[in-house]
């Protein structure tokens, strides 16, 4: 039978959708409008691309999808700032503390 056939139409990308200019452009803004910004890649996993975590000094963070470990190790050297690999070194204690205030002030 035919319908056993079918294929699921997908985009090629885990989560549907890659890095776009919106994205960078978020990025980039994040880096200039605060201190102390590091970037942290997080590898792709079976829901979305690859994507970069910026954490500002206070702890303060943003997430996008880039174009791979390379895009994010570009996106870095670009914006000057120091980037990491999540896997090897994990999230600062920074923004475990931020997320923390975040919850308290809102419950």
């Amino acid at each position: 039978m035919a319908w056993f056939r079918r294929r699921k139409q997908t985009s090629g990308a885990p989560g549907g959708r890659p890095a776009n200019r919106v994205d960078l452009e978020h990025l980039e803004e994040f880096v200039r409008s605060r201190r102390g910004v590091e970037a942290f890649i997080e590898p792709r996993t079976t829901v979305t691309e690859t994507t970069v975590m910026l954490i500002a000094y206070d702890g303060e963070w943003t997430r996008r999808r880039v174009d791979g470990p390379e895009g994010a190790r570009r996106f870095a050297h670009k914006m000057a700032i120091p980037v990491y690999d999540v896997a090897l070194v994990g999230y600062p204690q920074r923004m475990r503390d931020f997320n923390e205030r975040r919850k308290r002030a809102a419950g």
